[in-house]
């Protein structure tokens, strides 16, 4: 390893020949700058890929050797201190992913790893005092650049930060699992490599990251170099002091038990990841750096060449690539400007749909009932939320009476008139969503396109008998509306490129991720939930224990089981949905009798704490519940449950719901919440060797979301 002041001579070195094809390089250069209260140069490094924001600097073998010469600058010059800071908005976002995912071996994977320890470390281990000033986004080893760093600022508008290797099947292995519980301690530590990663890539904002001790001081934005700066100077002067903690075998023990809990209850083993950072998480306890950081090359080359780390990949670029450029959507000139917006319904979906809508667009919003008193309630629950917003920090007061100005209500739907979109959020039955567009076209402009949030009824149905079914489409959310990212466009035959363009276009100032869908009964997400669903509850009516059923598919590491997707769906509403696929599919969606006891019991909770802490079925389910004489075991169930989810998915192909297999797997990773590390769903069924079994055939390419063959 490279020491303190020295320039280096073997850090990069040693690794000349590693490469990554196509890699962006991230350039550092140093300047050494007058502070003022500083006796001497600081010397500033800055790192800058060349792109504008929204090409965030990451680090390749040609990056970290670019470091490795600022740092050698820095040093020749014996400043009093040595800043690290990014380009405007970004400090940096870590590795570069996609050349990672093409290392060749084990050998390659291993080497990347102590290149950026090596380089990295010379901070670290600086006589130099050393700064990371974070003036933006820090992502994986964006983060652990200032986690070698002795001191950290960050900036107060930096749109995100976080540790999100496990996420993805990898870990921090550029010195993160070493040196954050060291720095924060390791409940941090826990908090940020395994709990905000495995909640959905969960992003720390400032305030998070000061609390959680990632950060030293945030400082504002509006000078914060200047502000840094300031700090820096104070720091050297001893005027500010930055206290460090000291955590023993109890803290470690708390948190690695934590830890251990928290990756059982979201992977349940799936995925090797969280419990090889918690592994080094408890190492960095007793462990000097170079042990440590030894075992983070090893357990991150195991990791970067896993079938989970190429399907984390794969997933990654289907959520931050395939979701920006949807396929299939018309070229985007043809969208209509939307002004104002219609909601038809005042109820608790319709409310999260307005106050998106406004949040995202800032147009009038306006919702319409039945009653007045329906509306009145509705309008004042969307109130009632954005005054939570504003009570909690998360906008401001202003922004907050903005947002209540424009959400409005209305009996008369004349009141859409002026109305660009129109969109119905009403009782989930075709006759009645058919006469609300009947109604609405009587008012509307030819021009405005009307959409339905249907999860499952069909969009054409819906259409016919309109003056202009051409400017219909399907619109469908998934709750809670304003956190799942995805959004299923449905069209129509018939559906013009200018409705559906405006569609799109409206997706992406929700700031969600569209696909395209046929007008086929539950589209994608619903369609594939339900059928698998179906398959565990048939297997309950079968005379399978409910506990057996419901925790076989617990390889797979899916966010939650059948029968807790199932109460957060509502038996009710679950109900509805089967019976709408089973008109359409009859042969492959059975109508459960125990659901359909459930729903004509008003039961709801279906799942309830066992005496040791564990969810389990509740006594009144179990109790309802009648189960046939032809039990099946968990490896029965599971392989029954993929098997028609390897035959639904083709089906799917072949009848023309979405355009490619990538697109099921980005609805059911967007949609559903399925792992990153299984790829969606298609990749899984391919490695596994379902699909070919099934359907005769794979999914995707050798090598696709796995390692080649």
């Amino acid at each position: 390893m490279t020491s303190s002041t020295e320039p280096s001579t073997t850090a990069a070195a040693d690794t000349h020949a590693l490469e990554l094809p196509g890699e962006v390089v991230t350039t550092a250069t140093t300047r050494l700058i007058d502070v003022p209260g500083v006796d001497g140069k600081v010397a500033l490094i800055s790192l800058d890929n060349g792109q504008d924001h929204t090409r965030p600097s990451t680090f390749g073998p040609a990056g970290l050797r670019s470091l490795d010469a600022a740092l050698d600058q820095a040093f020749e010059a014996a400043p009093a201190a040595i800043a690290v800071t990014g380009k405007p908005f970004v400090f940096a976002v870590g590795a570069d992913l996609g050349g990672i995912g093409l290392l060749p071996n084990r050998d390659a994977a291993k080497a990347i790893g102590q290149l950026g320890h090596a380089v990295f470390r010379r901070l670290h281990d600086s006589q130099i005092p050393t700064f990371a000033f974070v003036n933006g986004a820090a992502l994986g080893g964006g983060v652990e650049v200032g986690l070698h760093c002795h001191y950290r600022t960050l900036a107060s508008n930096a749109a995100m930060m976080a540790l999100p290797e496990c996420f993805l099947g990898i870990l921090p292995g550029w010195g993160g699992t070493q040196l954050l519980p060291k720095i924060a301690g390791p409940e941090s530590a826990v908090t940020v490599i395994i709990e905000n990663a495995l909640n959905q890539n969960r992003m720390m904002k400032p305030k998070d990251a000061l609390k959680l001790g990632v950060v030293d001081v945030v400082l504002d934005a509006a000078d914060y170099l200047e502000q840094s700066l300031a700090w820096l100077a104070g720091v050297l002067d001893g005027s500010i002091t930055v206290q460090r903690k000291e955590y023993g075998e109890a803290d470690y023990a708390a948190a690695i038990e934590r830890g251990r809990t928290i990756s059982g209850m979201r992977t349940h083993g799936a995925s090797a990841a969280p419990d090889r950072a918690l592994d080094l998480i408890e190492l960095s306890r007793t462990a000097d750096l170079a042990v440590g950081f030894a075992a983070e090359d090893d357990a991150l080359a195991d990791l970067i060449t896993s079938s989970e780390f190429r399907a984390g990949l794969y997933s990654f670029n289907l959520t931050q690539k395939r979701a920006r450029k949807p396929v299939g959507a018309p070229d985007a000139s043809l969208a209509r400007p939307v002004s104002k917006v219609g909601v038809v319904g005042a109820g608790l979906m319709a409310g999260q749909l307005a106050l998106l809508f406004a949040r995202r667009l800032h147009v009038p919003v306006v919702l319409t009932e039945v009653d007045q008193d329906r509306l009145d309630r509705g309008i004042a629950a969307v109130h009632a939320e954005i005054a939570k917003l504003a009570g909690k920090g998360r906008i401001s007061r202003d922004e907050g009476n903005r947002l209540t100005a424009l959400v409005s209500g209305s009996l008369d739907y004349a009141v859409f008139a002026d109305a660009d979109f129109v969109i119905e959020a009403v009782f989930e039955e075709l006759e009645v969503k058919k006469q609300v567009f009947g109604e609405l076209e009587k008012f509307v402009s030819p021009e405005a396109v009307l959409a339905t949030n249907t999860s499952s009824l069909s969009v054409a149905a819906m259409a016919d008998g309109l003056q202009h079914p051409e400017r219909v489409v399907g619109f469908h959310f998934f709750n809670p509306v304003a956190m799942m990212p995805l959004l299923e466009i449905v069209k129509i035959e018939g559906t013009d490129d200018a409705a559906l363009a405006t569609a799109f276009a409206l997706a992406k100032q929700l700031k969600k991720g569209p696909i395209l869908t046929a007008d086929a009964t539950g589209f994608v997400v619903n369609r594939l939930l339900l059928r698998f669903m179906g398959e565990i509850l048939a297997a309950i009516d079968e005379g399978t224990p409910p506990e057996v059923a419901d925790g076989a598919l617990a390889p797979l590491g899916l966010p939650m089981t059948p029968i807790m997707l199932l109460q957060l769906v509502g038996p009710a509403v679950a109900l509805h949905v089967q019976e709408t696929l089973n008109a359409s599919f009859p042969d492959r969606f059975v109508v459960s009798a125990n659901l359909r006891r459930t729903v004509d019991a008003g039961v709801k909770a279906l799942i309830a704490w066992n005496p040791d802490g564990s969810q389990g079925i509740s006594p009144e389910v179990a109790e309802l519940w009648q189960l046939g004489d032809s039990p099946s075991t968990a490896e029965q169930v599971r392989e029954r449950a993929l098997a028609a989810l390897a035959t639904e998915a083709r089906l799917m192909l072949d009848e023309g719901v979405v355009a490619e297999a990538a697109d099921i797997d980005l609805a059911m990773l967007t949609g559903a919440g399925w792992p990153f590390w299984l790829g969606g769903i298609t990749p899984y069924l391919d490695r596994e060797g379902i699909s070919e079994r099934v359907t005769g055939q794979r999914f995707n390419p050798p090598g696709v979301a796995t390692l080649p063959a």
